[in-house]
């Protein structure tokens, strides 16, 4: 191992370090937080050997840009995204070596998705809260990149310029961030019931992603209807991806940084397999409801799962035929 400095030299909007989140800090009252887009996250570390919940970098936005002062090997995963190396395009969802003092750009396409996931072989040099370094700006823990950062690598480097062929064929499950409206898997909730109608003008409706969306939730313009009593609605714990209805005429799908329902009735959760797309929702994005069942939902999740784990062992086949060691952490 070996330490290497990357000096930062472009920012974009909004950058900092990230990882999958918190584990078991829910019952304490700390958000689990994490990448929004979990997918994109995990296969940028399996592209270069590092365990899935390493830290990497998240871009929201403008230019990403760094110059590191040894052979490095990234990946770029997310929204659609120009990145290039001194300057020449390279592949994103690939194994990507930047040579020492070269730099590497990228720029992502607002227009097709929010974030872009940058992972370094090896092990950043970031701050933790709680055991994990994803930011929350409601305690403090902002983590953004400052303009050296560090990494702890055992990567050499493979002997070949980054102009030639690419070195690997590998199975990469790509999230696929298309024009025009995305549809998204939704499972009904309980509180469905007490909405007569709900599910139908879901299903049959556009929602648009507004400039009030945070990493609590998106809120969407759209129609909704409301209950027909005004009963309590008793604030309870809810899972990412649930769809909640306030009392103003909006639909809120609640993200990684959620916590209770503030009362208000959650008529469907997003299926698992669908949550990367929702956290790759900018505004503008037009969204709409597809109902499925339980069963489909779960089948969905598993098939990306199996893809992720597929991912990780062909890499690992192919980083070890080369003699690269694959990093531990955490």
């Amino acid at each position: 191992m070996r330490t290497v400095g990357l000096d930062i030299t472009g920012t974009g909007w909004v950058t900092t370090f990230q990882d999958l989140g918190r584990r078991d800090t829910e019952r304490r009252g700390v958000p689990t937080g994490g990448a929004a887009d979990q997918h994109s996250a995990a296969v940028a570390n399996a592209l270069v050997g590092n365990p899935r919940d390493a830290t990497l970098i998240e871009n929201l936005g403008g230019e990403l840009a760094f110059v590191p002062d040894a052979d490095v090997l990234v990946a770029v995963t997310g929204a659609p995204a120009r990145v290039t190396v001194c300057g020449a395009p390279v592949d994103t969802w690939s194994p990507v070596v930047v040579p020492a003092g070269q730099e590497i750009r990228v720029r992502g396409d607002m227009s097709l998705g929010a974030r872009n996931y940058l992972a370094v072989s090896g092990v950043l040099a970031a701050e933790t809260l709680l055991g994990s370094a994803a930011p929350d700006a409601r305690m403090g823990f902002t983590q953004a990149l400052g303009a050296r950062v560090l990494l702890e690598s055992g990567f050499r480097g493979f002997g070949r310029s980054h102009f030639a062929p690419p070195l690997f064929r590998l199975p990469v499950p790509v999230l696929r961030c298309t024009p025009g409206p995305w549809v998204v898997d939704v499972v009904e909730s309980y509180g469905a019931r007490s909405i007569p109608g709900v599910r139908e003008l879901i299903a049959e409706s556009s929602y648009v992603v507004t400039a009030r969306s945070n990493h609590v939730g998106l809120r969407l313009d759209g129609p909704v209807l409301h209950p027909d009593s005004d009963a309590e609605i008793v604030s309870h714990g809810v899972p990412v991806g649930a769809l909640q209805i306030p009392h103003a005429d909006e639909l809120i799908v609640l993200g990684r940084y959620r916590s209770l329902t503030a009362g208000y009735p959650i008529v469907g959760v997003a299926s698992r397999a669908s949550l990367p797309l929702l956290g790759q929702a900018g505004p503008g994005r037009e969204l709409r409801f597809r109902w499925v069942d339980r069963e489909t939902s779960v089948r969905r999740s598993a098939e990306r799962e199996s893809a992720v784990r597929e991912l990780e062992r062909a890499t690992a086949e192919a980083f070890g035929a080369l003699g690269v060691t694959a990093q531990r952490v955490r």
